[in-house]
């Protein structure tokens, strides 16, 4: 996908396979790192056709060892050098997590901003495919925590494709949480018109005036869906995709609830110390005399993720957001 392109329909998988080609060929010092990503393609086949395109040197199939991965990816930023790294499955991070967030995260910070951190870990993240155990996780709290990581959670197969690309320019280190159970929904991608919103901007995808309801990555289809089905009750519901995680776009939100004077905040982690959980903090702080009801939750319990065959009762589903907009709504 080089040269002038005219807008076409790609699966989000592929959306990102067109974003890390077409910033390949834009720089040659962009290089991709991972388990089986080379001639394989990926687990997922997200990295396909890249290695017979780009060769060996610069599609790296690397040995099962996460916090190996990173820490190369690391000195290889010092060099000049932007890696992109592909986790293979969420729950297989936590090896890396002393790089990423004692290393990664910290390097320009310690150098004084000598030195920048070009690199972007990629991360399958969320439930909803009937995977064993440590192939089902909703990280993003843990880094979301961390100084120094900007997080992006794309859920359409255009902000896939531009959040790729814009990572990867990115000087600091990009967490890229992957949507992998939406893996393969098929969307429009404009890969020659740079969007105009921001990719660490939050985006109202369906304007309403009764609540806000605020969701990312994997979660967007089932609160796109709750809000249809609302509407035919006669509740107009304002849907938010966050789209950034590091930074949040507080601005975008809290306008919002001031005009709707509700907010839901939907998520596949556990809310316990989830995201939500600030972001809750934070709204109920900003817009504290706007409010008409407590700023809700609906998200994953406080549970090992569950077996495939019981994962449907543990994943937030359209029953659970629209008994959450039922009890913002009785207040």
């Amino acid at each position: 996908m080089s040269g002038q392109k005219a807008p076409i329909t790609l699966p989000i998988a592929k959306a990102i396979t067109a974003g890390l080609r077409d910033a390949m060929t834009a720089d040659d010092k962009v290089m991709l790192m991972g388990e089986d990503i080379g001639v394989l393609g990926g687990v997922f086949r997200v990295t396909d056709g890249l290695h017979a395109e780009f060769g060996s040197q610069r599609v790296v199939d690397t040995p099962l060892a996460e916090a190996g991965i990173v820490g190369t990816a690391i000195g290889l930023a010092l060099r000049g050098y932007r890696p992109v790294v592909e986790i293979q499955f969420d729950g297989f991070v936590f090896p890396a997590f002393n790089q990423i967030t004692t290393q990664l995260a910290k390097m320009h910070n310690r150098t004084s901003g000598r030195v920048t951190m070009p690199v972007v870990v990629r991360i399958p993240h969320g439930g909803g495919i009937g995977a064993v155990e440590h192939h089902s996780e909703s990280p993003e709290a843990y880094f979301a925590h961390t100084a120094g990581l900007r997080i992006l959670a794309p859920s359409t197969a255009q902000d896939a494709y531009w959040m790729t690309r814009q990572a990867i320019e990115c000087e600091d280190p990009v967490i890229m949480l992957e949507p992998k159970r939406r893996y393969w929904v098929k969307g429009d991608v404009d890969p020659d018109h740079r969007p105009a919103l921001s990719p660490w901007q939050a985006q109202v995808v369906r304007p309403g005036t009764d609540a806000t309801v605020l969701a990312w990555g994997p979660s967007m289809p089932v609160v796109r869906e709750s809000a249809e089905t609302a509407a035919a009750d006669g509740i107009d519901l304002e849907v938010i995709d966050a789209r950034s995680l590091a930074p949040i776009d507080y601005p975008t939100i809290a306008a919002s609830v001031r005009k709707t004077g509700r907010l839901l905040i939907v998520h596949e982690a556990p809310v316990v110390s989830g995201l939500g959980a600030e972001i809750a903090a934070r709204i109920s702080e900003d817009c504290f005399y706007h409010l008409e009801a407590p700023v809700l939750r609906v998200g994953g319990y406080h549970l090992p993720y569950p077996p495939s065959r019981m994962e449907h009762a543990y994943l937030p589903d359209l029953d659970r957001v629209l008994d959450g907009v039922d009890r913002l709504l009785e207040h």
